[in-house]
């Protein structure tokens, strides 16, 4: 199957994103054609009064994307402004969509409602959904991976991509296919704090951050209240450090990290110990590549360009069918 999938530039990636989405595009990357590229334009929906950001941001994330396994071999990583193809399709898209159909994407009034200090009273923003249309159907990809918050925009999409098929072309020779939703497992992994692991809570991980910072920020974690005391009995249930565990420890050492903490056998810095010891096998070989990728960044650089010109080139295969279909394209 084709795949697409983009991630906003946030910059540098924590725990959260790979469990979340990283480690689900490294089994996509094996098993399919796929795009997956920094959508920057988006990032301009709620960030417009401050592009710099943008700049800012966008590299750190992709040498993340890099050091974590995303293989420039087995996929395609560009970065969405530099196929300036998807402005014109969403353009094109623009004049066929209904706007009753942006305003009920629901995404749309939760993040006005979220984000009430930012002025979202833009057509970029209420048009961002058909901008993700845009780009899924720029490479006619046959599923999207989500989570559950996404399906309408995909569903949003399948219903632009009816739409043009049947206003300009037969029935039986459709240029856009619908995508699927590829539902992917929600990150199960909590923030130190035990509520959703965002840089806005300040209770990451970050993958490249020193080791030195990881392990202070984990032995500092809040445990069950309860446990005052080393001898005090705790419910390993109440313990953000449990959810941990319950990804990384084996089924042995869960059993014994929850008998020690049940009965106060063990205290919460030797049940965090445990814990250390896995994260830092994840973590190394992830800070030493993000090191080395970072230390050349002309080849970054290159990696991202042969990228750019690979999306290019099939943007503009699909621009090609679009203005002959639309009677577009003028011999000038």
């Amino acid at each position: 199957m084709r795949i697409l999938s983009g991630m906003r530039p946030t910059g540098r990636l924590h725990l959260g994103h790979k469990k979340g989405v990283l480690d689900n595009w490294l089994k996509l990357q094996d098993e399919h054609h796929c795009f997956f590229f920094a959508a920057d334009w988006h990032a301009l929906t709620t960030d417009y009064a401050n592009p710099g950001i943008v700049q800012q941001t966008i590299w750190d994330m992709l040498i993340d994307w890099l050091a974590v396994g995303i293989d420039p071999e087995k996929c395609v990583i560009f970065i969405q402004s530099e196929v300036p193809q998807h402005a014109e399709l969403h353009l094109l898209f623009s004049f066929i969509t209904p706007l009753p159909w942006l305003e009920r994407v629901p995404t749309y009034k939760d993040q006005i409602e979220q984000l009430r200090e930012k002025d979202l009273g833009t057509y970029g923003f209420l048009g961002y959904p058909l901008l993700q249309s845009a780009d899924i159907l720029m490479y006619r990809a046959d599923a999207v991976p989500v989570g559950e918050d996404q399906v309408p925009h995909v569903e949003l999409t399948r219903e632009v991509a009816r739409r043009f098929n049947h206003l300009y072309r037969k029935p039986d020779q459709p240029l856009f296919p619908e995508p699927e939703s590829l539902l992917m497992p929600a990150s199960k992994l909590p923030g130190l704090d035990g509520r959703k692991m965002s840089k806005s809570y300040n209770n990451t991980i970050e993958l490249g951050e020193e080791w030195k910072v990881t392990d202070k920020k984990v032995r500092t974690m809040p445990t069950d209240p309860a446990r005052v005391r080393r001898d005090d009995p705790g419910t390993p249930e109440k313990c953000p450090v449990w959810d941990f565990h319950k990804l990384y420890s084996t089924e042995e050492e869960r059993a014994e990290v929850h008998a020690g903490c049940t009965s106060a056998g063990i205290g919460c810095l030797d049940c965090k110990k445990v814990l250390l010891a896995h994260l830092e096998e994840e973590l190394q070989p992830i800070r030493e590549r993000r090191a080395d990728i970072a230390a050349h960044p002309d080849d970054l650089r290159d990696v991202v360009r042969s990228g750019n010109e690979r999306a290019r080139i099939e943007a503009e295969r699909t621009m090609e069918k679009v203005r002959r279909t639309l009677k577009m394209g003028y011999r000038v």
